[in-house]
């Protein structure tokens, strides 16, 4: 049994054909700037160098950082 902790950033794009596309980076640094990710974001759309099923990077469409915890409450017994 364990209490445990994870955090991501998950950076959300608009595509060519008008979907989205999500990366999701685990461990961001601590008090991640909104500049600090467009600055990374457009960089990533500049750049060219995602081709989704949808077409290129075109847009930033979404930022969350997402903080979740676990409390594990029952562990299986080992064989």
């Amino acid at each position: 049994m364990a209490l445990s902790s994870t955090k991501v950033v998950r950076l959300t794009f608009t595509t060519a054909g008008g979907k989205t596309f999500a990366i999701t980076i685990d461990n961001p640094k601590e008090n991640l700037q909104l500049t600090e990710a467009m600055a990374a974001m457009n960089s990533l759309i500049s750049s060219d160098i995602f081709l989704t099923p949808s077409g290129a990077l075109t847009g930033v469409r979404d930022i969350k950082v997402i903080d979740t915890t676990t409390n594990d409450l029952y562990d299986p017994p080992q064989a």
